[in-house]
């Protein structure tokens, strides 16, 4: 049984979406393991985006991650790593496939809507970082 992370952006907690999202997740069989609202803080963000330090638009992601509550999950299942990310969708909106979490809800690229690990060491780092 896999265990990956998921948060749902503060765009989705604003616009009232955690229930929507979790029944997306629920229903294609996943399990929610932890769940909690937040505020994140700045060093937290920061630690979840390292690999993005020095692009241009590292600062954007933590400003926006830090605005308003997020909610942060693990969910687990067969696949769950894959799984999740299909749910999610294609990080740009206009990408996404039809039904997607972000086809969906996303209001656009840098709004869109949910985070999910992209790997099972992504996964545990995540994990490890959020829920320690």
């Amino acid at each position: 049984m896999e265990k990956t992370f998921v948060i749902i952006k503060p765009d989705g907690v604003k616009r009232h979406l955690i229930g929507q999202i979790l029944h997306e997740y629920e229903r294609n069989g996943l399990e929610i393991a932890d769940m909690k609202m937040i505020h994140a803080d700045v060093d937290t963000v920061k630690a979840h985006y390292a690999e993005h330090v020095e692009k241009p638009f590292f600062q954007e992601l933590v400003d926006y991650l830090t605005s308003g509550p997020i909610v942060i999950l693990v969910l687990q299942g067969e696949d769950a790593v894959a799984r999740v990310r299909a749910l999610n969708g294609a990080t740009n909106p206009e990408e996404a496939g039809v039904n997607t979490i972000r086809a969906l809800y996303a209001v656009s690229l840098s709004e869109n809507t949910v985070h999910a690990s992209d790997s099972l060491e992504s996964a545990e780092r995540e994990i490890g970082i959020w829920f320690n």
